[in-house]
């Protein structure tokens, strides 16, 4: 499929996730604009797509900072015309302590880009996708399986990908009357640096620690590519990828 002419932007396109989707997108015929905090590894993203790496704008960004995001927006307005597509995916997790141990910071350093990154990236793809012509565009808001269950000691992490999936409710709702799709994509274990720990064991449920099954990162990037091929008159509302044999489903 060819997607030429159509814009995405992806949220933490310097590693994992958002970097196997951003190339993704590249190959699919999209122009990519790569916002990340880190130059260097946007531009690593870059030369990993290869040749396809030409149709792509890195543009070092921080998602919790409202002036860093209109600028960001702005920048893919002015260099590229339009946004057709943005997947919400940048995030971050806090330390695997007891809840009662947690700092102040620790919360809301995940607060601040679980959620109010996912909240000031979504308003400012509002602002352009209801104006362009055509009218429109999809929103992609990357959940967890920790929207729906938690792990232990992962509090903030857990209130953040609940508060996504009421986000993406909303965003759906409220986007319709400019054309403007949401939906959200839950991952389970997906191979990247932020699950390397579950080769080694993590913690259980029931205070026992297990070597969790991993899913290659490239069959999330995938999923996203399809959600984002449809015509805005259909949407994944919610969709589910996870490493097949997780401890999720069921008790175990």
């Amino acid at each position: 499929m060819s997607c030429n002419g159509k814009v995405a932007l992806v949220t933490g396109a310097g590693s994992g996730i958002g970097q196997r989707t951003a190339i993704a997108l590249l190959k699919e015929g999209y122009e990519v604009v790569l916002a990340g905090r880190r130059d260097s590894a946007l531009q690593a993203t870059i030369e990993a797509a290869g040749s396809f790496g030409d149709k792509a704008l890195a543009v070092p960004s921080d998602v919790t900072d409202p002036k860093a995001v209109s600028a960001l927006f702005a920048k893919t307005k002015s260099a590229l015309g339009r946004l057709d597509v943005l997947f919400n995916n940048a995030g971050m997790g806090a330390p695997g302590i007891p809840l009662e141990d947690l700092t102040f910071d620790q919360w809301t350093a995940v607060v601040n880009v679980n959620l109010t990154g996912v909240f000031l990236c979504t308003q400012e793809a509002f602002k352009i996708m209801k104006g362009q012509d055509p009218r429109g565009g999809r929103i992609i808001n990357n959940g967890s399986v920790s929207a729906y269950v938690p792990r232990p000691n992962s509090a903030p992490y857990t209130a953040t990908k609940h508060a996504v999936q009421g986000l993406t409710r909303a965003t759906s709702l409220d986007g319709r009357k400019y054309d403007i799709a949401c939906g959200q994509i839950d991952i389970g274990n997906a191979a990247t640096e932020m699950t390397e720990r579950m080769n080694e064991g993590v913690p259980q449920a029931d205070g026992s620690t297990m070597v969790e099954p991993r899913m290659d990162a490239d069959d999330v990037a995938r999923a996203v590519v399809y959600m984002a091929s449809l015509p805005l008159e259909s949407n994944v509302q919610f969709m589910t990828v996870m490493a097949t044999k997780m401890p999720y489903i069921g008790r175990g």
